[in-house]
């Protein structure tokens, strides 16, 4: 049996398109949503911050040195 390793990577950013679209290019590249969005207000900036979690199952083991971006 194959070994596969579970990564993990959780975004954030301000709510906005550019969030949005960086959610949906991980989905593209096989990353799937892992429980659901958070949302906070940060009253420094005055703005609204997304938050979610993402997981990806991959074949191999878990190294540090994986660039989980570029997965």
């Amino acid at each position: 049996m194959e070994k596969t390793t579970t990564l993990y990577r959780f975004l954030t950013g301000p709510d906005d398109a550019s969030f949005c679209d960086r959610v949906s290019e991980a989905l593209s590249r096989g990353w799937q949503l892992h429980g659901s969005p958070s949302l906070t207000y940060d009253a420094g900036r005055k703005q609204v911050i997304a938050g979610q979690a993402i997981i990806k199952v991959r074949a191999g083991g878990y190294s540090p040195d994986l660039d989980l971006k570029s997965e």
